[in-house]
């Protein structure tokens, strides 16, 4: 299975070759595998926490707040990362935004 930086690679590699008019198709494809990756990455560190026995209670912001909260301003940043930098900026955005939900995810399950 290819890394992160190997698919976006093929995927810029995949743009230069095919030009600017695949570049929605191949972002849309690029980050189908992102989510798939980084989906992929958390299950695994689910499955190496201990069960939830459901006699602590978790406080903190709740993880849908901060996915609802990625999207919106995943949003705005997709539309001026994609109009000033284009494919690669628009790539390091989202990883961004990935990464710091997966951070947070794992912060979030890693509580007692």
């Amino acid at each position: 299975m290819p890394t992160v930086r190997e698919d976006l690679q093929a995927t810029l590699d995949a743009r230069r070759d095919l030009g600017p008019e695949y570049e929605a198709a191949l972002v849309e494809s690029f980050a189908d595998r992102l989510d798939a990756t980084i989906a992929a990455r958390v299950q695994a560190e689910l499955h190496r926490q201990v069960p939830f026995s459901g006699r602590t209670r978790r406080t903190g912001p709740p993880l849908v707040s901060l996915a609802l909260g990625s999207m919106g301003i995943g949003i705005p940043l997709t539309a001026i990362a994609a109009t000033t930098t284009g494919l690669v900026g628009l790539a390091v955005t989202w990883i961004a935004i990935a990464v710091i939900n997966v951070a947070a995810a794992m912060a979030y399950m890693r509580r007692p």
